[in-house]
């Protein structure tokens, strides 16, 4: 569930890093009743940009199936990553 704080809590910003971090995920404010900003620690923001590039190459990748471009053989795949990297 969504943690709403007012605006004037902000005032106390080691309780609100605490909260950030406790809650691990974002932490939205209002003012005057109204949504206004979002805070988050770190951590979670780094996770939400990495499920966001997650989305972007998923989204290219169904493109790329509906343009009929060939699909990959994974294990032919999965061997080129093995013998690129697993000798170094």
């Amino acid at each position: 569930m969504p943690h709403i704080r007012p605006i004037t809590d902000l005032r106390n910003t080691t309780e609100i890093s605490e909260l950030c971090h406790k809650q691990d995920e974002p932490i939205f404010i209002t003012k005057n009743g109204y949504g206004d900003l979002v805070v988050m620690s770190i951590e979670t923001y780094e996770r939400q940009l990495a499920l966001v590039e997650v989305y972007k190459k998923l989204a290219e990748a169904e493109k790329q199936i509906a343009e009929g471009q060939p699909l990959l053989e994974g294990e032919a795949v999965f061997k080129r990553l093995r013998d690129k990297y697993a000798n170094k």
